[in-house]
């Protein structure tokens, strides 16, 4: 017998497997990266933004209204997406709910529209679309479930594993429609993330047994049962101090992870580490994993617990007065970094908000739009500093209503810096939107890392570990010795107009070699004005811009 009707709890729990999926493959989609760098976040972004929307599916109970459950897939993705995947899939869920959202049961024609519709919605929220992408995978899907339905296929039997089918071909065909792809030897890692949702939709609809426990920490999922636990029943918040003496490198990779798993269980003041110790100041209401992560750095040296904060049930009787915040400014910013060093650069420009984010810790739509709504102005303009972060802070400039939103679209660190250098409190904001704007096109920005793994791309023969000097555009320069590799990416940057090297060193790399990196520049580039700043970032050994 044909099945023609897919109800709402079906729905939803074929929506949850899919979130479920995604979870659990989520570090095989980070390793799908093209360039062989320690920053690969496809994974995470995107399993962070559907787990967004799948704790709201969840509360919703088993029994859920088709219009209350359209409204949590599609807001609580919204909100929660990060990365330019995780805000493509935002789309996604948003156009297909929005077709299906007023009816109780969806049939197939419905299903149909709804694919076509989801398509269509993620198209138009990316500017200049690129094909090779998600967004291909997902049209791919869209176009076969058209065509198979305008020609009478009418039971969702044999639709929905087509399209399983038809979008792990379309995913196949991706490096040919997109040679750096083909060069990196992977597929497409955001269109590997939709098919993980896919698979797990259809192995729900199918009758697969799969556990749609969904948790509150994406990221880091923690057994509840285990020993040691510090229950809280009274929900306090404990102000949480430690130092651990080291028992191995913290290098940029660990660091970030560690910061991300520390954000997703509280809120982290600091995190600092000099190679032989690290410290970590926060505020969450279970001290007891923060004490388990310090331990897996070495000995625990000083730890100090306090409860700041009085028990829920007291705080909602007498809820704290919000702190007036008087007549609003004309302009405020917004930036995105990651380190110390750098966050302090931007504050120091006039920066009121620093969002900590950046590679592999991709701020959310909602995170943007918080700290938009934190600054006192009323026009805001948000430096997104990385390419990956643009559209989930046009989504919150979408969504915010109270002020004027203007997302200068930074793509590095140092444009960041060098837009918020050139803004002038005199000119009007769409005077400073547009000298921002074409500031940032004059700087040209170089990071150095380290390879994951052996690759051949941009014509680089590269070796797990080698260092690499990665440009705006493409890789500049691979070695064995990470000054010769930062000196041939400068010397790739550096044209007869240039007239400064900006060096930003990070969490890795001791000041004393940075000044003398720093000394060596000069010396090569003795034309050139050379200035270094404590950029504290993870990850990357050194951000360079040439201006």
């Amino acid at each position: 017998m044909a099945v023609k009707e897919i109800d709402v709890k079906l729905f939803a729990k074929m929506f949850l497997a899919g979130a479920k999926y995604l979870d659990n493959s989520k570090e095989e989609i980070n390793e799908l990266n093209v360039f062989p760098v320690p920053d690969g976040d496809t994974g995470t972004n995107m399993t962070m933004t559907i787990m967004s929307a799948a704790k709201e599916v969840r509360d919703l109970g088993e029994e859920p209204e088709m219009k209350a459950l359209c409204k949590a897939m599609s807001g609580g993705s919204l909100r929660g997406a990060r990365g330019n995947s995780g805000v493509i899939l935002s789309q996604l869920l948003r156009g297909f709910t929005k077709a299906v959202r007023d009816e109780q049961i969806i049939t197939v024609p419905l299903f149909g529209a709804a694919c076509t519709k989801a398509v269509e919605t993620a198209y138009k929220a990316v500017m200049k679309p690129t094909e090779g992408t998600i967004l291909t995978v997902a049209r791919g899907m869209g176009e076969k479930a058209a065509e198979m339905i305008e020609d009478g296929a009418d039971d969702f039997d044999i639709i929905i594993p087509a399209l399983f089918e038809h979008g792990n071909a379309v995913l196949a065909q991706t490096p040919e429609l997109l040679p750096v792809l083909k060069q990196a030897g992977v597929v497409d890692s955001g269109g590997a993330g939709l098919m993980k949702v896919i698979q797990g939709a259809l192995d729900m609809y199918q009758g697969k047994e799969i556990d749609l426990t969904i948790s509150d920490d994406p990221i880091a999922k923690v057994d509840d049962s285990r020993p040691g636990k510090i229950e809280d029943p009274q929900n306090n918040i404990y102000h949480t101090e430690m130092k651990a003496v080291l028992n191995k490198a913290v290098n940029g990779k660990i660091e970030s992870d560690v910061k991300a798993y520390l954000a997703s269980i509280g809120e982290l003041i600091s995190f600092k580490s000099d190679g032989s110790e690290v410290s970590i100041d926060m505020n969450t209401d279970d001290p007891g994993l923060v004490l388990q992560k310090g331990l897996k750095f070495g000995i625990l040296t000083d730890v100090k617990i306090t409860c700041r904060i009085q028990p829920k049930a007291a705080a909602e009787a007498a809820p704290a007065a919000p702190e007036p915040q008087g007549e609003p400014k004309e302009f405020g910013f917004v930036a995105v970094s990651a380190g110390d060093g750098l966050a302090d650069i931007f504050r120091s420009l006039g920066v009121d908000y620093v969002i900590e984010g950046g590679q592999t810790m991709n701020p959310s739509t909602a995170d943007i739009l918080n700290a938009i709504e934190k600054v006192n102005a009323k026009t805001v303009f948000v430096l997104p500093n990385n390419k990956n972060i643009i559209m989930a802070a046009n989504q919150a400039r979408d969504l915010s209503t109270e002020k004027t939103v203007l997302v200068i679209p930074s793509k590095t660190i140092p444009q960041g810096i060098t837009a918020a250098i050139n803004f002038s409190e005199g000119s009007s904001a769409d005077e400073n939107e547009q000298t921002m704007i074409e500031a940032i096109g004059t700087v040209k920005t170089g990071e150095i890392t380290y390879a994951v793994r052996d690759t051949n791309i941009d014509d680089h023969d590269i070796k797990k570990d080698d260092y690499m000097g990665i440009g705006d555009k493409k890789i500049l320069s691979v070695g064995t010795d990470m000054d010769t590799v930062v000196l041939e990416m400068i010397e790739a940057m550096v044209e007869d107009s240039s007239e400064l090297i900006s060096l930003y060193f990070g969490s890795d790399v001791p000041e004393g070699e940075a000044n003398k990196l720093r000394d060596k520049i000069a010396e090569k580039f003795s034309g050139l004005d050379v200035d270094i700043q404590n950029g504290g970032q993870p990850v990357y050994y050194y951000i360079v811009s040439v201006e």
